[in-house]
């Protein structure tokens, strides 16, 4: 890591996005990248996220950034917690999906009482490999839910539409919509995050 950079602790299902950023010029930080699969067990996440933001604590005279949402550890505030007992500074985001979206809730206007599964590249990988049950047992899983909306950050959804349509024979869910989103919301909601960490 170099000293005179701010640094992001982010969640892995973000990388190539954020990846694109930083070669683009459009964000200028080091970045340390948690493995996505810990996010199918919170205790493992939290663990890790502690040691990373204890690594990192401070550099360059300022605090490392945490690319998470707010309930990412789950829904009783165990992410705020976290930040406050390192004093550290997150984005504002509910999740990765949020963060896409520009954060602040977004996600919220788009899905508030959440019936739909949001796919972006790197969540159809993760659902692929989640995904180990039955027919009848995935659709019986997914069964609340009224669709599947697409969040195309990086203009490549069309070399995934074989995968979509899999996940979607596989869980019942029709796919409602694209959503051509690019990297704008997620570079606000970074760069807005960075600011509060500038001495």
């Amino acid at each position: 890591m170099k000293a005179d950079k701010p640094c992001l602790i982010a969640c892995g299902i973000m990388q190539k996005e954020i990846d694109t950023l930083i070669s683009q010029g459009q964000i200028d930080a080091e970045v340390v990248f948690l493995d996505k699969e810990l996010h199918v067990n919170y205790r493992k996440l939290e663990r890790a996220l502690d040691q990373a933001l204890k690594r990192h604590q401070i550099r360059a005279g300022a605090k490392p950034v945490v690319v998470y949402g707010d309930v990412c550890l789950g829904f009783k505030n165990e992410m705020r917690g976290l930040m406050d007992r390192h004093g550290a500074v997150k984005v504002e985001a509910l999740n990765c999906i949020d963060c896409l979206l520009g954060g602040g809730g977004k996600l919220l206007e788009i899905d508030p009482d959440h019936l739909y599964l949001f796919l972006t590249p790197a969540f159809i990988e993760f659902t692929e490999r989640i995904m180990s049950k039955t027919r009848e047992e995935t659709r019986r899983i997914f069964s609340r839910l009224k669709g599947i909306l697409l969040i195309d950050s990086l203009g490549n959804l069309d070399d995934y539409q074989d995968r979509i349509r899999a996940i979607s024979d596989l869980t019942g869910l029709p796919i409602l919509e694209t959503r051509k989103v690019g990297l704008a919301g997620l570079k606000t909601v970074i760069s807005n995050a960075l600011e509060r960490v500038r001495p």
